[in-house]
């Protein structure tokens, strides 16, 4: 059996080059789906994602954001674009039931904060 360790780095690999891939589809970005997806004013909702200013600019070029948040576009977008990260996810759970996934998180987020303890 392989330790977690290579599971969960083998899992990161494959969600972010899956997600990388559906979203490429249209020609969009993980932060992309990030700024659609807080629905929030891009300024203030996007700090802990880092500098993402050139993603706002395009998004702002594409008419889906503007100061004040998402536009009728935009939303548009985030509906089309949250639809198909929803079978994405069920894709990625399949066979896996919900006291599975709620264990699987509980474990991993008790691991974390056993290391941010040292």
């Amino acid at each position: 059996m392989k330790p977690i360790g290579f599971w969960f780095a083998h899992l990161h690999q494959a969600l972010e080059s899956s997600l990388d891939h559906l979203l490429a589809a249209e020609s969009l970005t993980r932060r992309h789906w990030q700024v659609l997806n807080t629905g929030a004013s891009p300024d203030e909702a996007l700090k802990p994602f880092g500098d993402l200013r050139e993603t706002v600019a395009d998004l702002r070029l594409r008419g889906w954001i503007n100061e004040d948040g998402l536009t009728e576009a935009g939303r548009a977008a985030h509906l089309r674009l949250k639809a198909k990260i929803g079978e994405f996810r069920s894709r990625v759970t399949e066979g896996i039931s919900e006291d599975e996934y709620r264990t699987t998180v509980d474990v991993l987020e008790r691991m974390a904060a056993n290391l941010a303890r040292e």
